[in-house]
């Protein structure tokens, strides 16, 4: 029976998919990975680009299938190096990427959905409410795009699953993406260990993807009690504190591997010098580091920034407790594109 595939975008497609449509045209499916390597390792736009393969293949792939890119709307660069791009997709809907330059590398944060139906109070890309998943080809193509953008000796090594939308509630999508990209055969080649999925705890998708990949778990924390992360996060409502601390508890770690929480703080909400104790107590049972994250505020916010002293309070307590912390100084602030600031909005 032949293949039927859904879609013309090649990038939607697994190596094993496409190996088994060239099978069932009568063609070696070992053309597959000579295909995708183009697509991936070569940054190939066309399929006459593809020299190793013959005249009739590349007709044949021409006829059924595309090399899509995301159209670029708007570049803006930050005085501290970083680059935020917004994608108009293909329905005309907008999503947004953030580029940022560590001291020897890159940095992306890329983003999972249009939107995000989670409604966390402090975060931007809530205010707009959800609008679609994006496709793995989308997902992908915002790291291929960029990637074949770079024209300086940086390179880009790391991936966070951090912009808009939620990864885990875009599951089957980012788990096929992520796949790609850490495929050193027919992908774009990304060690795993510098993949990172950040996730407000949607706890029955954790068991599955510890089972899938292999890439480091970010779990969105911010309060440790119920009624105040209810309050900065609808979602804790249906999965309270003690659930997900349960679920990161049996998360499967490779050995040496941490389980990052990553703690907004904002100033009165979650700041206090008892917010940080029952911290440490809440993460003593799992394998975890600690990122803090001063809240950066946008327009029309209800929230502010803590004073340097109290953040630097916080950390001091979790220091002395054993935990390793780092305060995450968002880059990108004057371009809106540090953390949580993210919203996909077009502005001609």
């Amino acid at each position: 029976m032949t293949l039927k595939l859904k879609t013309s975008d090649i990038k939607e497609i697994a190596g094993d998919q496409l190996a088994t449509w060239l099978k069932d045209q009568g063609l070696e499916p070992y053309r597959a990975v000579q295909i995708l390597k183009w697509v991936y390792l070569h940054q190939a736009d066309t399929f006459e680009e593809m020299t190793d393969l013959g005249k009739e293949l590349r007709k044949l792939l021409s006829h059924h299938f595309t090399i899509n890119r995301l159209e670029t709307a708007q570049v803006e660069t930050s005085q501290d190096g970083s680059r935020k791009y917004l994608f108009r997709l293909e329905d005309g809907k907008y999503v947004e990427s953030v580029l940022i330059p560590e001291k020897d590398h890159y940095t992306l944060c890329i983003s999972s959905q249009v939107g995000c139906a989670l409604e966390c109070r402090f975060c931007l890309t809530a205010k707009g409410g959800f609008v679609r998943n994006l496709s793995k080809g989308e997902i992908i193509a915002q790291v291929r795009d960029i990637a074949n953008h770079l024209d300086d000796t940086m390179r880009l090594t790391n991936i966070v699953l951090m912009g808009m939308g939620e990864p885990l509630a875009n599951y089957q999508n980012v788990v096929e993406a992520v796949k790609t990209i850490t495929d050193s055969d027919a992908g774009l080649g990304f060690s795993s260990r510098r993949i990172t999925i950040s996730t407000a705890g949607l706890v029955p998708r954790l068991a599955d993807l510890g089972r899938e990949l292999t890439v480091n778990l970010a779990i969105s924390l911010n309060a440790t009690d119920n009624k105040t992360r209810s309050m900065l996060m609808p979602i804790n409502r249906k999965y309270p504190v003690e659930t997900l601390m349960d679920a990161c508890a049996q998360y499967p770690l490779l050995p040496r591997r941490r389980i990052t929480f990553e703690y907004v703080l904002i100033k009165g909400i979650n700041d206090s010098r008892q917010d940080a104790e029952r911290l440490a107590g809440l993460l003593r049972p799992i394998r975890a580091k600690i990122n803090l994250i001063p809240f950066n505020t946008y327009q029309g916010c209800e929230f502010e920034r803590p004073q340097e002293s109290v953040i630097n309070d916080f950390k001091e307590i979790l220091t002395q407790k054993n935990y390793t912390v780092i305060i995450r100084h968002s880059k990108g602030q004057d371009i809106s594109a540090a953390c949580g600031q993210l919203s996909g909005k077009y502005d001609a």
